[in-house]
């Protein structure tokens, strides 16, 4: 007689004393299946479709994508850290002996040169923030049953904080799309609830990104802002999107020192007009202003009538 499994068995046998088994769990509620390499199709569908099914019901038509740093704090935040480490409980800078771990001095002045570098770089959490609820308040103003350019960024701290901040502050929702990472990325508190995703693949995350965006705002920032800033690039210069998408590098100084396309250009790697593939600026007005003039020209002219029951997100349709 087979040995009866206690999860799916009856313990009252049949009138031949063979255990009588119990139902099966579902395919699509058995935890064991859907969290094994032969349910990853269906998971890396529920990160298509789930996030679809939210953008419906919240009435999302497109985006404008904020990328930067996440390291970056508030300029109260910044100037905060700095003062704790330059007057540790008193009235005025602590000499550098009395300063806590002074007995590692080459590690207190790495860390005041980080905190006034942070004092520097929160200029953009601040300009993130007021660009987004000055673009916010525009599109809060565009006729229509859909909510258009909303503000979306990766859901963490830093920049996208602000943006995000800075769109709820103007009264507008505002998308997070987080991503689930060994060291946990917390979803910041001015996302709007129902627009708070996490995602597992970081393939359906940058799917998301780029098929909704109609502009990206990319702020000074390190490898993961490079990875957007780049894959973008890519799709534009491919035209692999049927779409235009606005790229706005914010931050001419900082950029200016990491970016040399010229270098790529000279060599032979891109095109020569591959380098005027987005707009620099150097202010929040000054970048609405591109904003607006893109979106209009681009994306608020007539266009041909949807079928009323579409109230969907406009994903960008993928040329042959």
């Amino acid at each position: 007689m087979a040995k009866s499994n206690k999860s799916n068995t009856n313990t009252g046998p049949d009138d031949d004393g063979t255990p009588e088994l119990l139902p099966a769990p579902l395919a699509y509620l058995n935890p064991d299946f859907l969290n094994s390499p032969d349910g990853r199709i269906l998971r890396i569908l529920s990160e298509y479709a789930e996030p679809l099914s939210r953008f419906r019901r919240e009435k999302i038509q497109d985006t404008v994508v904020f990328f930067g740093s996440a390291r970056f704090a508030s300029l109260p935040d910044a100037q905060n850290a700095l003062t704790i480490l330059e007057k540790p409980g008193s009235a005025k800078p602590a000499q550098s002996s009395d300063q806590p771990g002074a007995n590692d001095g080459d590690a207190l002045q790495a860390a005041l040169k980080r905190a006034h570098a942070g004092v520097e770089m929160a200029r953009y959490y601040e300009e993130a923030r007021k660009l987004a609820h000055m673009l916010t308040e525009w599109t809060l103003t565009l006729p229509g049953k859909r909510r258009r350019f909303v503000v979306t960024s990766g859901g963490g701290p830093g920049i996208m904080e602000a943006a995000n901040r800075g769109a709820r502050e103007a009264g507008g929702k505002t998308i997070g799309l987080n991503i689930r990472l060994p060291f946990e990325q917390y979803p910041n508190q001015y996302i709007t609830p129902e627009l708070n995703f996490e995602f597992h693949y970081f393939f359906m995350r940058k799917y998301w990104f780029a098929y909704l965006a109609k502009a990206l705002v990319v702020f000074p920032g390190g490898f993961g802002t490079l990875d957007e800033f780049f894959e973008i690039l890519t799709l534009a210069q491919t035209h692999k999107l049927a779409k235009k998408i606005l790229v706005i590098v914010y931050g001419k100084e900082y950029w200016k020192r990491v970016l040399n396309l010229e270098a790529l250009a000279d060599a032979g790697t891109i095109s020569p007009e591959d380098v005027n593939g987005f707009t620099m600026v150097d202010t929040p007005e000054e970048a609405l202003e591109v904003l607006k003039d893109g979106l209009t020209r681009y994306h608020l002219q007539p266009q041909p009538a949807r079928p009323a029951h579409d109230e969907g997100p406009e994903i960008a349709k993928t040329l042959p």
